[in-house]
């Protein structure tokens, strides 16, 4: 898939997927009204929301410039995508969807968003394990594989240096 195409196809994914689980649910759950919270709370819980959504974008841009493809399963990347935040932690995506919901909780002080993210961390983690994970092992083998073993999905490490990159030796 050219770039052109994979970036128009993750861009209409990023808007469809986390821009529903994100965006649109929680509006729906909220109004966007705001409960009262103390400051540090709700200026934290923007700091969540901010990083969350570059965090977002970041990892929404790997899969065009490195795996020449987009996150979603109709159109996926041709390579293996191991670079950026996919060095520190296998799920990025999913976690700056997290940080985003928790941190949209704290900002509007409104516990509702905080059992939503309650809900949605497991359901992500059972997509992850019976979906995604044995999808990658039939689509990249044994580079998936060595992939998975030295990096974490869902806690980021950062004893990775820019000479070892994972699944490639």
């Amino acid at each position: 898939m050219d770039r052109l195409r994979a970036a128009a196809g993750s861009s209409l994914f990023l808007a469809l997927a986390p821009g529903v689980v994100a965006g649109v649910v929680p509006w729906w759950l909220t109004g966007w009204r705001a409960g009262d919270g103390p400051l540090a709370l709700r200026v934290f819980g923007g700091a969540l929301v901010l990083g969350g959504a570059a965090l977002l974008v970041h990892a929404f841009a790997r899969f065009v410039i490195e795996g020449a493809g987009t996150p979603a399963p109709v159109a996926p990347t041709e390579h293996l995508v191991i670079g950026g935040l996919y060095r520190y932690v296998r799920n990025p995506m999913y976690l700056a969807v997290e940080a985003t919901i928790v941190g949209q909780a704290l900002l509007l002080a409104r516990p509702v968003l905080l059992a939503y993210a309650a809900v949605f961390a497991p359901v992500v983690f059972a997509f992850v394990r019976f979906y995604e994970e044995p999808t990658l092992t039939r689509r990249f083998g044994a580079a998936y594989e060595r992939y998975r073993r030295e990096v974490p999905g869902w806690w980021p490490t950062s004893n990775r240096s820019p000479r070892t990159r994972p699944g490639r030796r």
